[in-house]
C-alpha cells in the first residue's frame, strides 16, 4: 500500500459501515454469549460496541489525515500502525463502556480482552482492511494522470499525461499508444474515438481515425504525414490547417 485516502468523509462512511456490520453480526450471531445475557443487555452490548467502534474510527481518521498531510506518504508499516492504533483506542473505549453503569460487566480487563475483545477484532479486521484498500480507488486522480476506461470491466489504463502519444480508432475499439520505460507501448480498449476525445479535450484530431497529444509532435515527414515520438501518422486535409496553426 503506497497511498492513503485522507478524505474524512470517506472514512466516516467506512466507520459507519463498521459500526453497522458489528451491530448486525454481534446481535444476530452473539459470538460471546454464555447463555446468561438477556435481550435488553445483548442489545445494549451490540449497540454500544458499534457506536464506540464508529467514534474510535472517526478519531483515527482525523489523526491519520493530519499525519499523512505532514509526511506526504504512506506504507504498509504505517497502515499496520494505524489499524493497531484503532484497536488500542477501541479497546480502551469499549472496555470503559463495558464497565459503565449501563452494562456493569463482570469481567476484569484480562478476561474482557481474551473472551470478548479478541473475537470482536477477528470480526472487524477483514472488513477494515478491505474497506481501507477500497478507499484508495476513490482518491481523485491528479491532473497529470489519465484514466482510460473501456466497456469491459478489465478495460482500464492509467498513465501519465506526458506519456500519452496518440490514440487510434478502428470500429468499436481504440488503440492507445504511450511511452513506457522509453519504449512505445499500446493497449487496445473497447470504446470509441469520439468518447476518448470527449473525455480528454487536449487531444487533437489529425485524421478521422487518429488523435494525438500535441506535446509529442516532432516534425513533418511530408505534406500528409507527421512524426510523433516513435511513430508516424497520416494527416487528413480536413484537420491539416488546425494542426499547422497549432
Amino acid at each position: 500500500m503506497k497511498e492513503l485516502n485522507p478524505n474524512i468523509k470517506h472514512h466516516l462512511i467506512v466507520g459507519l459501515l463498521i459500526g453497522v456490520w458489528l451491530f448486525v453480526f454481534a446481535f444476530i450471531i452473539k459470538p460471546f454469549d454464555d447463555g446468561t445475557i438477556n435481550f435488553r443487555a445483548w442489545f445494549l452490548i451490540s449497540f454500544g460496541f458499534s457506536i464506540v467502534a464508529f467514534l474510535c474510527y472517526a478519531f483515527l481518521a482525523i489523526i491519520q489525515e493530519n499525519f499523512y498531510k505532514r509526511i506526504g506518504k504512506w506504507n504498509i508499516v504505517l497502515e499496520i500502525t494505524a489499524i493497531s492504533l484503532f484497536y488500542l483506542i477501541y479497546l480502551i473505549g469499549v472496555f470503559t463502556f463495558y464497565k459503565s453503569p449501563i452494562l456493569n460487566g463482570g469481567y476484569n480487563f484480562s478476561e474482557f480482552f481474551s473472551i470478548i475483545f479478541i473475537k470482536v477484532a477477528l470480526i472487524l479486521t477483514p472488513v477494515i482492511i478491505l474497506a481501507r484498500r477500497y478507499l484508495i480507488k476513490l482518491i481523485p486522480l491528479k491532473e497529470d494522470v489519465l484514466l482510460f476506461r473501456g466497456e469491459n470491466r478489465l478495460d482500464v489504463l492509467k498513465i501519465k499525461k506526458e506519456d500519452l502519444v496518440c490514440v487510434s480508432g478502428a470500429q468499436n475499439y481504440v488503440e492507445i499508444f504511450y511511452v513506457e520505460n522509453g519504449k512505445l507501448t499500446s493497449k487496445l480498449l473497447r470504446t470509441s474515438l469520439k468518447k476518448v476525445q470527449e473525455d480528454f479535450s487536449f487531444l487533437m484530431q489529425i485524421h478521422r481515425s487518429h488523435l494525438i497529444n500535441p506535446v509529442h509532435f516532432k516534425s513533418w515527414r511530408n505534406q500528409n504525414t507527421l512524426i510523433l515520438t516513435q511513430i508516424e501518422l497520416p494527416v487528413s486535409k480536413n484537420y491539416k490547417e488546425a494542426l499547422l496553426a497549432l
